[in-house]
């Protein structure tokens, strides 16, 4: 029988239509927009100015504190301007403005396609070339990888956990990767491992994607103390706390991590960029990115430099389709709308997903009937209907006593619910609210 997590979720049409579209190389831009924020943490600050001549892989921007990173540039050229500039979170961010000029990268990165398996350098020297290269979680949180694997004193890990699941309908980028880096994921993988000191890890993939659970598992022989796990299609399966109660069955307590259950959770694309860190001196300056949609032409999967307009990416997969009524930045579940196609891709870039005008209707709202079924459906075990109402009345201490910073923002709630409550949006909003509140009784 195959693994899951037993509390909630929801099975939404999966729509997977560019898993089969191998990855290819998005041709590079005549310009390109970096922001300076583009993890979870403090803003990286900029090294660089207007006229300055930078190469592909120059370091453009210094991590602005621990929880941080550095930011480099993903294209040769000269430094147009340091101005705010739209990002997909509709607000305007400090950004470095690069106009392209060739591709000429920083010498030090081995730019030669052949894998290469070092393990030779010590957990220190592997966090630190993570440090360096400004990697960050790929799975959309974004948060440092350097912070990740720098377990607390007094904390113990026993398990790294390797999040390929993938289960946001749509996007494939994750599938492609694995069938197309195996050995890359693998090597990064026991990287990870070295740098936490830990000799099991697990990667947990979902049963709609079995040709990647056949090639990882046949590979994973060649490399100690890697077990491939197959997985119950479930959304959200690929939220940490339900990934981890799926492959290892241990809860992690509310308002806990999974350093307080013996792991750490890494995205497989993590993984590659880890490698690549390491073995090649290769900075986080492209990730693939999946576009598509039901009216989209040619759903693809494309290796994109940061910073480019995703207007270029629509423009690879046959363009903006007529009957376009929403592009969300990420997948339909957790992603969020644009409301400017011309916004930079960044490392938490996963997907453009088009949707056409039918489909980016809301549904009329009715009242609710206390049916429970968004209660049912919360991988959280949180009573989604009763948070909503808490939030819209601005009772910020009962929400915050009613576990809302809990609430991992999967959408189960408002997809499932018959009477068309937006709960996520209430949710949202009073969570940040309370988050607010939270940091201030800190400072």
């Amino acid at each position: 029988m195959l693994k899951t997590f037993p509390k909630g979720g929801v099975h939404p049409a999966e729509n997977k239509m560019a898993a089969t579209a191998e990855i290819q190389s998005l041709p590079l831009p005549k310009q390109v927009v970096i922001p300076l924020a583009q993890h979870i943490g403090a803003p990286a600050q900029a090294v660089v100015k207007r006229g300055d001549v930078v190469k592909t892989g120059t370091l453009i921007a210094k991590a602005g504190g621990f929880v941080s990173a550095n930011i480099h540039s993903s294209v040769s050229g000269k430094v147009k301007k340091i101005d705010n500039v739209l990002d997909s979170s509709g607000y305007k961010k400090p950004s470095v403005i690069i106009d392209v000029d060739g591709d000429e990268w920083e010498e030090n990165i081995d730019r030669d396609p052949a894998v290469i398996k070092d393990l030779s350098k010590t957990p220190e020297e592997i966090k630190q070339k993570i440090m360096d290269g400004g990697i960050v979680g790929l799975g959309g949180a974004t948060f440092p990888t350097h912070v990740k694997l720098s377990v607390p004193e007094g904390k113990t890990i026993d398990h790294i956990v390797i999040n390929a699941v993938e289960c946001e309908p749509y996007l494939t980028a994750d599938h492609r990767v694995m069938l197309e880096k195996a050995h890359e994921i693998m090597i990064g993988t026991s990287l990870i491992m070295k740098a936490t000191a830990v000799n099991k890890a697990i990667i947990g993939i979902e049963n709609n994607k079995p040709d990647a659970i056949e090639l990882l598992s046949k590979i994973a022989k060649e490399y100690q103390g890697i077990e491939i796990v197959a997985l119950k299609v479930q959304y959200p399966q690929g939220g940490e706390k339900q990934l981890i109660k799926a492959v290892l069955d241990r809860e992690v307590p509310s308002g806990g991590l999974p350093l307080d259950v013996g792991c750490v959770v890494q995205n497989v694309g993590t993984a590659i960029a880890v490698y690549e860190a390491v073995q090649k001196n290769k900075p986080l300056i492209e990730r693939v990115v999946t576009v598509t949609g039901k009216s989209v032409k040619k759903p693809i999967n494309l290796m994109v430099r940061i910073g480019t307009s995703a207007n270029e990416l629509i423009e690879a997969a046959g363009g903006l389709p007529e009957d376009t009524g929403k592009v969300v930045n990420g997948g339909p579940m957790m992603g969020k709308a644009v409301s400017d196609t011309d916004v930079p891709v960044t490392k938490g870039t996963s997907g453009i997903l088009i949707f056409n005008q039918k489909e980016s209707k809301r549904t009329k709202v009715y009242n609710c009937i206390r049916c429970a079924r968004c209660t049912f459906v919360c991988p959280q075990g949180l009573e989604a209907f009763n948070l909503k109402n808490i939030a819209e009345s601005n009772d910020w201490e009962k929400l915050e006593n009613e576990h809302v910073m809990d609430c991992i923002e999967c959408g189960s709630c408002s997809y499932t619910c018959p009477a068309g409550v937006p709960l996520l949006d209430y949710i949202r909003l009073g969570k940040s609210t309370v988050s607010q509140i939270i940091r201030s009784r800190k400072n």
